[in-house]
């Protein structure tokens, strides 16, 4: 019997140090042991492996609400990024949770919070400048990289190593505003109306102004509202008209844009109208007579119209999906995720590295790398801000068509 015991407890001592050995992170010629696993952490001196594993994307954006035209196009845009990575089996992949916030900067903070008790590693942060400007302390204190597709906020970026963008800079788009009109010498007198209580509208006019000056586009016009006055724009019409302005320049969201058109065409008054992409939207206002916009300029980073095999083939999924042709917005959110793709795999990042590292690597490949997407190529980041250019963008027979 004491022998029988004693060959049972040699077993056992066998089997424990194969299952010991199992474990081991050594070489081995076997794929399936965890040698060959893709979650092996880099080193701590920083030298970098080989990139793997699922990592948690999360992002918050106007999902319902009048703004939710914005929420839910970055939303899908990135599910579709995610869904292509996934499905080529590589050793990257993603999950994606997109939270509602409404477009209210609180109920930002309750979205983030939700994302980061889900374990969220990698934040597309918001969707509109408000929201992701409530964030962007969270995201910095937090140590969890954030890639906004489309705040364009100052705000967002400044004081923030971490936190980065994939849309302009609001003082980009209205210098890059003024220089196209100035340029292609589309109007003359040019009136402008903007949103005096919103960050986003009120930016972009600032720069446009300025930049206005430096050229010698001459501003007949500039008029404001509220979101508590934008029912009613006669006022700031009339006085565009009276001033005889040839061009109306609209740095809003397309909501205001659309009861402007409208208002316009009700009094007699027919300017061109030069927007930014804000009012990428304009044509699936409930209601709206889209004819209306017929001729109605913007500049925006991505072309549906495009020929390249890849926009035509993420439009085609999207209308596949979504029933409708993607918005910047929609691209901007798919570019975010592939940037994320291309950060992990130059720096060998693993998703089992904790938050704060995977910023680390997160940054060190933002700062250095360059990009290329749908929405610009050679894009390259200084201080969170992106570099590429805008494209020119005219609403013809109810579709966008390049100017350009």
């Amino acid at each position: 019997m004491k022998k029988l015991l004693a060959m049972l407890l040699a077993c056992l001592m066998v089997l424990s140090l194969a299952a010991c050995g199992g474990n081991d992170s050594g070489s081995g010629d076997d794929a399936n042991t965890p040698a060959a696993d893709n979650n092996t952490p880099a080193s701590d001196d920083g030298a970098s492996g080989e990139a793997g594993g699922t990592f948690k994307i999360g992002g918050h954006g106007p999902l319902t609400g009048g703004a939710a035209i914005y929420g839910n196009a970055a939303k899908n845009g990135a599910q579709i990024a995610v869904d292509e990575i996934n499905a080529e089996g590589g050793a990257v992949q993603f999950e994606l949770n997109y939270e509602d916030d409404e477009h209210d900067p609180e109920k930002a903070e309750n979205a983030y919070n939700a994302l980061k008790d889900w374990g969220m590693q990698l934040s597309l942060s918001g969707v509109t400048s408000k929201p992701a400007e409530a964030t962007s302390t969270s995201h910095n204190d937090d140590r969890i990289f954030a890639l906004t597709p489309s705040a364009s906020s100052t705000a967002v970026v400044e004081g923030k190593d971490n936190v980065y963008q994939m849309c302009f800079m609001d003082p980009n788009q209205g210098t890059a505003s003024a220089d196209y009109i100035f340029d292609q010498k589309l109007g003359t007198k040019v009136a402008v109306i903007y949103q005096n209580d919103e960050v986003y509208s009120s930016g972009i006019y600032e720069r446009f102004a300025a930049r206005a000056e430096e050229v010698g586009l001459e501003i007949v016009s500039a008029t404001t509202f509220t979101a508590a006055s934008m029912t009613d724009f006669s006022v700031q019409l009339g006085e565009a008209k009276n001033a005889g302005a040839d061009l109306l320049y609209l740095p809003i969201y397309y909501t205001p844009a659309s009861l402007i058109l409208t208002q316009a065409k009700g009094m007699g008054y027919e300017p061109k109208i030069f927007g930014v992409d804000g009012m990428d939207g304009i044509l699936t206002v409930k209601g709206f007579d889209t004819s209306l916009a017929e001729g109605v300029m913007l500049l925006t980073p991505f072309n549906a119209d495009a020929e390249d095999e890849r926009t035509q083939k993420f439009v085609s999924t999207y209308k596949e999906q979504f029933g409708e042709v993607p918005n910047q917005f929609a691209a901007d959110a798919y570019d975010c995720v592939y940037a994320f793709k291309q950060a992990i795999e130059e720096t060998g990042a693993t998703a089992d590295m904790s938050a704060e590292d995977l910023c680390g690597k997160m940054i060190e490949a933002f700062t250095s790398m360059t990009f290329n997407g749908l929405t610009g190529e050679g894009m390259t980041w200084t201080d969170g801000a992106v570099s590429k250019s805008p494209k020119g963008m005219v609403i013809e027979n109810g579709a966008y068509v390049g100017m350009d």
